[in-house]
């Protein structure tokens, strides 16, 4: 019988302006994380850049590369000798004028075997990324990647807050949904904004994995970053909701089993995609509902 449980890690670090020494200390984390048994390692958005949206900073274009860049042999390499599935969240430049906030998924054999746009991009302060990066394509169509250990999602920081994400995710068969993530709070806000704010952070991502009876895991960053203070906390969250693991607001490395068994024993007992009404939900399709 096929082993149900696997290890899954989320890499919670700091990041710095040398954009050289974050990869390749991530990498060791990566190496790690190996050594402590995960076999799915997810690094943070952004992993090896400063987080720079909060500030229209035009020299941050030239830390995007293309999907091809020798940095995705490099992991390439290291997924294939640590037998390890990794996710590797980066600054895409696409061409000349079009830039996304991306993630690349390489197998445990070092194959690559899918890509990702984050399609949610915020402009609020502190988080202005649509000067930076233009959405996903809808083509891309919330893909989930098969891998060595399992069916993954992975979606980057905005897209959290949205459950019609997670539950495409979910209806393509996603085992694990992941979310690389970079936020925490700003100089103008308060310890009792920040509890408010991580409750509802964490509460919309549990929630996701109780309607869809599947695994969650966000992996933030820490660290002060131009007045921004990521608090950390990455966390996995199982098929009822419950709290698997939590990291505290320093650098870490979260590991966590998952017995992807648990996800057909948890649907059977809440049947939520049984009883779904496919056929009353066209209105979800509009961007408001006018009554008048």
């Amino acid at each position: 019988m096929q082993n149900t449980n696997i290890t899954i890690a989320l890499i919670q670090a700091q990041c710095t302006s040398q954009i050289h020494d974050n990869t390749f200390r991530q990498m060791g984390l990566v190496r790690e994380a190996a050594n402590e048994g995960a076999k799915i390692v997810c690094l943070q958005e952004l992993f090896n850049t400063l987080y720079f949206c909060n500030d229209y900073n035009d020299e941050a274009f030239e830390w995007a590369i293309s999907r091809d860049d020798t940095l995705f042999d490099q992991f390439s390499s290291l997924a294939k000798e640590l037998e390890v599935v990794i996710i590797v969240p980066y600054f895409e430049k696409r061409t000349d004028g079009i830039y996304h906030n991306s993630l690349i998924v390489i197998d445990a054999d070092g194959s690559k075997a899918g890509h990702y746009r984050k399609m949610h991009i915020p402009d609020d302060p502190g988080f202005g990324e649509k000067y930076f990066f233009t959405p996903g394509d809808a083509e891309q169509d919330w893909p989930v990647f098969d891998t060595k250990y399992g069916r993954i999602a992975a979606f980057i920081c905005w897209d959290q807050w949205y459950p019609e994400a997670a539950r495409i995710a979910a209806l393509h068969g996603a085992q694990i949904l992941f979310y690389p993530t970079a936020i925490g709070m700003l100089k103008k806000e308060t310890k009792e904004d920040k509890k408010r704010y991580m409750d509802a952070w964490k509460t919309i991502q549990r929630s996701h994995a109780i309607a869809n009876g599947f695994y969650v895991a966000s992996a933030n960053r820490v660290g002060k970053e131009n007045g921004t203070q990521f608090w950390g906390h990455s966390f996995v969250y199982g098929p009822f909701g419950e709290e698997l693991a939590v990291a505290g607001n320093g650098e870490e490395i979260l590991t966590c089993e998952c017995d992807l068994s648990r996800i057909d024993v948890q649907r059977r007992e809440w049947p939520f995609f049984r009883d779904r009404r496919i056929d009353a939900y066209d209105p979800i399709l509009k961007r408001f509902i006018d009554r008048d």
